[in-house]
C-alpha cells in the first residue's frame, strides 16, 4: 500500500468519478420515485454520493495543483473533462432503468464501496482515511436500503420478480469490472481481494430474495465481462450524461451561484 505522500491523483479521480456518475443517475429519480418516501431516499443517496465525489475531487485537485502548479478545482475536474478522461465503472453510467435496475445497481456498488472504505479508512494517508471513514457511515445505509429492495422485489409479485431477474441479467456482465485493478489502482489497493466477500454478500441477499437459483444460473452462464471504464473507454451513455451535467459550466465558463 502506498505511503502518505504517494497516493496518486488518478486513484482519487477514479473514486470521485464513480460517486459523481452514479449520484447523477440516482438524481434522475428525484420527483419520479415510486412513492414519496423512496423518492426522498434515492435523492438523499444521490446527495451522499455527490458529497463523496466532492471530497475526492477536492483532494485530487489539491494534489494536482501541488504537483503541476495548476489551478484545478472540484468544478473543473467534474465539469471540464471529456468522457474519455473519466475513469468510472461502466455499470454506473448505464441509464437508470426501472426501479429494479436502480436498486440492484446501488446494492452491487454500495456492497463494493463498503469493502473499499473499510480498507481505505486504515490507509496511512490521513485525508484519504478520513474521507473513507465518513463515507463508510453513509454506505452502510446504502447497502441496507438497496439490499432490502432487492429482497422485496425478488420475493414480491410475479412482475417485481421478473423485473429483478431482468435487472440481474443486465447488470451482472458489468460486475466483473469492480475487481479490475488498473495500474494506478493497484498501487493503492487490490480490488480483486473484494471479489469473494462481495459475491458472498450478493449471494446471501439473492437467497433472501428467493432468487438463489436464478442468481447461480446467470453467474455460471456469464463467460465474458464488460470492462474499460477505469481506463477511459466508455459506453455512449456517459457522453449523453455529461452533456446534460456539464452544460451550464461549459456554456458559461467559471459561472458560480
Amino acid at each position: 500500500m502506498e505511503t502518505t505522500t504517494s497516493i496518486n491523483k488518478e486513484f482519487l479521480i477514479h473514486l470521485a468519478d464513480n460517486a459523481l456518475v452514479l449520484g447523477h443517475r440516482n438524481s434522475e429519480w428525484t420527483g419520479h420515485g415510486p412513492i414519496l418516501e423512496q423518492d426522498i431516499a434515492i435523492s438523499n443517496i444521490a446527495l451522499d454520493l455527490i458529497g463523496q465525489a466532492r471530497n475526492f475531487y477536492q483532494y485530487a485537485a489539491a494534489r494536482i495543483n501541488q504537483e503541476e502548479s495548476t489551478d484545478q478545482s472540484e468544478d473543473t475536474l467534474a465539469y471540464l473533462r471529456d468522457a474519455n478522461e473519466y475513469s468510472n465503472f461502466l455499470m454506473l453510467e448505464l441509464p437508470k432503468g426501472d426501479w429494479a435496475v436502480t436498486t440492484l445497481r446501488q446494492f452491487f456498488f454500495s456492497s463494493w464501496q463498503k469493502l473499499l472504505f473499510h480498507q481505505l479508512k486504515e490507509n496511512p494517508d490521513p485525508q484519504l482515511a478520513a474521507i473513507a471513514e465518513k463515507s463508510l457511515k453513509e454506505t452502510n445505509y446504502h447497502v441496507r436500503w438497496s439490499g432490502e429492495w432487492v429482497i422485496r422485489l425478488g420475493d414480491g409479485t410475479e412482475e417485481s420478480r421478473r423485473r429483478m431477474i431482468a435487472a440481474l441479467q443486465l447488470l451482472w456482465p458489468y460486475s466483473g469490472e469492480l475487481f479490475h485493478s488498473g495500474s494506478y489502482i493497484s498501487r493503492v489497493i487490490d480490488y480483486d481481494a473484494f471479489r469473494e466477500p462481495w459475491e458472498s454478500q450478493v449471494a446471501h441477499v439473492f437467497h433472501e430474495a428467493t432468487l438463489a437459483s436464478e442468481f447461480d444460473s446467470i453467474k455460471s452462464s456469464t463467460t465474458w465481462m464488460q470492462s474499460g471504464g477505469i481506463d477511459g473507454r466508455h459506453t455512449e451513455h456517459l457522453g449523453y450524461l455529461l452533456a446534460e451535467m456539464q452544460f451550464l459550466q461549459r456554456a458559461y465558463p467559471g459561472a458560480t451561484w
